[in-house]
């Protein structure tokens, strides 16, 4: 009886380690996951959130000053065009 516990405890340091290693090499394949695409994200010409939001705002801030610009133009041109002159009545 004594001996079929031995192999169990065996078996069960084994199972241990190993679950230990795999998870070891679990941590490590993250890690290095996670630095190579750091990596290639560093290569390429990629934006910060910062950057996005600030070119994002200026767009935003270029549309409405374009909108009053069109608004003004066409005050200015509705002011500019002479009123239609009206036709003499038709004599009978």
């Amino acid at each position: 009886m004594q001996s079929q516990n031995k192999i169990f405890d065996d078996l069960a340091k084994v199972l241990n380690g190993a679950a230990g290693t795999f998870a070891g090499m679990g941590r490590e394949a993250q890690a290095s996951m996670r630095d190579r695409l750091k990596d290639m994200m560093g290569t390429e010409d990629m934006v910060t959130r910062d950057e996005f939001e600030a070119v994002k705002a200026m767009a935003i801030k270029a549309r409405e000053e374009n909108e009053a610009l069109k608004a003004r133009l066409d005050a200015m041109e509705a002011a500019k065009k002479p009123a239609p002159k009206k036709k003499p009545a038709a004599k009978k």
